[in-house]
């Protein structure tokens, strides 16, 4: 299929317009026009990045299995570099700080939060107060750091991952905002913009037992694990709202017990995010997620390295 054809598609699924797909592959509207209409080919490393994309949106192939482990294996020797992840965010309060801002910022953005990364450090880091954003955003924001505070200092004790976490964890981010904070759902919901059903609340109690216990096994490939637990539990969704940020921390803590740094999925990718998810939860096929959640642990890593210049 012909680069041009390719792009056609990915515009026609409506994830992007073609303005936000050309900022996505870092090229200009004009170039992307030109692909498009076949005046010009893109250069190599962009028809890779136009067929990441077009394997994910369209959903007709997985991630060949050389590709996928040659990138598991780049991830491993990048945690072999940095012999503590945890230790290294802790001892340094700027990159703890780093890791808090980008984090808070970008898994609250993508659940609609309209407050900017800038805006987002002045409300955790010097209290101000914005006359123009909602209390509940600022809430959000605050509320978030917290519970990332909260997840490195459990971390560090090394105690196993339980159920009592997930409820921790969503009490903090609620703490405020709603009255179930801390409580799982007891009642139906659905995921908006996705055809996965979600679990019958009275089976919740049961599904996150097993969840948990599924968490504490010891399996050789991380990041195939990591996927299917953050999989399993948004399919599940057990609270009423926050289910997409206490997975998001989740997916943290079972990276930082792997010396993996936390996961950092940025707001842009929102739609690209969610495709895989949704895939994943739809199908046998696991391969994107996984996919797409070893670049947000390479997000991570960049800002370690970054530290180290």
């Amino acid at each position: 299929m012909k680069i041009a054809e390719k792009l056609k598609i990915i515009l026609n699924l409506g994830f992007f317009t073609q303005e936000k797909l050309a900022q996505r592959l870092g090229v200009s509207f004009v170039t992307l026009n030109s692909w498009i209409k076949e005046r010009s080919t893109p250069h190599k490393k962009k028809q890779v990045k136009i067929d990441q994309f077009y394997l994910l949106l369209s959903g007709n192939k997985k991630i060949p299995s050389s590709l996928l482990q040659a990138k598991k294996e780049l991830i491993e020797q990048k945690s072999l570099k940095h012999k503590n992840v945890l230790e290294k965010i802790l001892k340094y309060p700027d990159l703890q700080d780093q890791f808090i801002l980008s984090l808070t910022y970008h898994t609250n953005s993508i659940e609609g939060s309209t407050l900017t990364e800038n805006e987002t450090a002045r409300v955790i880091f010097a209290g101000k107060s914005l006359p123009d954003k909602t209390l509940v955003e600022q809430l959000e924001a605050k509320n978030h750091q917290t519970a990332l505070r909260y997840l490195f200092r459990f971390m560090q004790s090394n105690q196993k991952i339980e159920e009592d976490l997930f409820l921790k964890l969503h009490s903090i981010l609620m703490n405020s905002i709603r009255d179930d904070a801390g409580l799982y759902r007891r009642h139906g919901v659905r995921i908006v913009g996705a055809n996965v059903p979600t679990s019958n609340f009275l089976k919740i109690p049961a599904l996150m037992n097993k969840l948990v216990l599924d968490i504490n096994k010891q399996k050789k490939d991380a990041i195939s694990h990591i996927a299917e637990i953050h999989s399993r539990f948004e399919k599940i969704h057990p609270f009423a709202d926050g289910n997409g940020r206490v997975g998001r921390l989740i997916i943290h803590a079972m990276a930082l017990r792997k010396n993996l740094p936390p996961s950092l999925i940025k707001q842009e990718d929102k739609n690209i995010y969610y495709a895989a998810l949704n895939k994943a939860q739809s199908s046998s096929d696991q391969s994107i997620l996984e996919d797409f959640i070893i670049d947000s642990f390479l997000n991570s890593f960049c800002l370690m390295d970054e530290r180290n210049k």
